[in-house]
């Protein structure tokens, strides 16, 4: 009858004592970190793009308002999708590059159908 608590490892030791010396070294080095002092006269990071980050201005209602702008169920005369600006290129960009992909996938299976452009 074998436990999981008697297993051993490659080497002999067993698995709770390499578990418990790792817990031991985490904590450990929890406590060097938190109780690390500052030397006099040099100066703690000033946060200028986190500052940024933080206080970055919130236009979420702004967007809402453009989404819902003449209702939500416009259906295919005004389609939520295409309300905001920029949307119109990223749609010409997506089906510029599906539509290249169509044709090249057309253009292989004819040369594949009719054997043309084979290496020899």
């Amino acid at each position: 009858p074998s436990s999981t608590c008697s297993k051993k490892s490659a080497n002999g030791t067993s698995i709770i004592k390499i578990i418990s010396a790792t817990m031991f070294a985490a904590q450990s080095a929890r406590l060097v970190t938190r109780n690390v002092v500052v030397p006099a006269g040099r100066q703690q990071q000033k946060r200028g793009f986190i500052n940024w980050l933080t206080n970055y201005p919130d236009k979420v209602m702004e967007t809402k308002r453009i989404q819902q702008a003449g209702g939500t169920c416009q259906g295919e005369y005004n389609p939520t999708w295409l309300k905001q600006p920029g949307d119109n290129i990223t749609l010409m960009i997506g089906a510029g590059l599906c539509g290249y992909g169509l044709i090249l996938s057309s253009m292989g299976m004819y040369k594949l159908a009719t054997g043309k452009g084979k290496k020899d």
